[in-house]
C-alpha cells in the first residue's frame, strides 16, 4: 500500500485526485492540502511514499517545494501547464499529469509509482545482494555491486562507472536509485549516486571516489554526514 498526499491550491483539483485515488486499491491517501507549508509540516511528522503535487501555486511552486524537502518521497506532478515537464523529470518525478487527466492516465502514473516502490523495497530487503542486472542496449549485463564506483545521470540515461569500464543504460535517476541497494550506495547529488565502500575522502562540498572528485548537493549533505557517523 502506498501512503500518499496531494497538494494543490485549487480545492476542485484536490477533489479530482481524491475521487480518482479512491478507485486505486493500492493507494492510501493520508491528506489533501491547499497550503504547501502545512503539507511540509505533515511530511516532517509522517512517513509518506508519494506526493501528487501541483506546480503553479501562489506562495511556492511545486518545483521549489520539492527542492526544499530533504529525501523527498516519490512525486507525480499534476498541472495545467506543460512547460515544466523537462525540469520535473530532472527532479526524478515519477510522472507528469496534465490537467484534466483521465482515470486511465492517473492509473498509469500510479502503477509506475508502485513499480518503483516495490523495486526499492525488494532491493532494501536483500542486504546481501551481490550483483544486479543492468540493461545496456538490448543486453542485460550482470554487474557485481562491488565493482560499481558511482552512477551519473545524463538526460534520460545513467552511466555506471565501474572499476574497469563504463556502462550506459536508459534509466532515470529514480530507477537507478531503486536498483542500487541503500545499504551500499548513497545519493550525494541530483546527478550522482556513489558506492560507500569506494569513498576515499569526504570534504565540505564534495566526495572523492578514488581519484575522482564529485559534488555534494546541499539537499543531500545530511546523507553524506551519516556515512561518517
Amino acid at each position: 500500500m502506498l501512503a500518499a498526499i496531494a497538494i494543490d491550491d485549487e480545492p476542485v483539483a484536490l477533489e479530482v485526485v481524491k475521487r480518482l485515488s479512491e478507485k486505486i486499491p493500492f493507494l492510501s491517501m493520508k491528506g489533501f492540502f491547499t497550503n504547501a507549508f502545512e503539507a511540509a509540516d505533515f511530511l516532517y511528522k509522517e512517513k509518506i511514499d508519494l506526493i501528487f503535487l501541483d506546480i503553479k501555486m501562489p506562495d511556492i511552486s511545486g518545483i521549489d517545494f520539492l527542492k526544499s524537502i530533504q529525501n523527498p518521497p516519490m512525486v507525480i506532478f499534476t498541472t495545467a501547464y506543460s512547460e515544466h515537464a523537462v525540469q520535473s523529470f530532472e527532479l526524478d518525478a515519477i510522472d507528469y499529469l496534465l490537467k484534466p487527466f483521465s482515470l486511465t492516465r492517473f492509473l498509469k502514473a500510479c502503477n509506475k509509482a508502485r513499480e518503483q516502490f516495490e523495486l526499492k523495497k525488494n532491493n532494501s530487503s536483500t542486504a546481501e545482494l551481490a550483483s544486479v542486472f543492468i540493461k545496456s542496449g538490448y543486453e542485460q549485463l550482470r554487474v557485481e555491486l562491488s565493482d560499481i564506483l558511482y552512477a551519473e545521470s545524463s538526460g534520460n540515461y545513467m552511466q555506471f562507472v565501474l572499476v574497469n569500464k563504463k556502462i550506459t543504460s536508459r534509466l532515470t535517476m529514480g530507477e537507478a536509485e531503486a536498483l542500487l541497494p541503500a545499504a551500499s550506495f548513497v545519493r550525494i547529488h541530483r546527478s550522482y549516486i556513489v558506492s560507500k565502500k569506494h569513498i576515499t575522502k569526504i570534504e565540505k562540498d564534495s566526495v572523492w571516489i578514488q581519484e575522482t572528485e564529485l559534488p555534494v548537493g546541499a539537499s543531500y549533505s545530511n546523507e553524506v554526514l551519516k556515512i561518517i557517523s
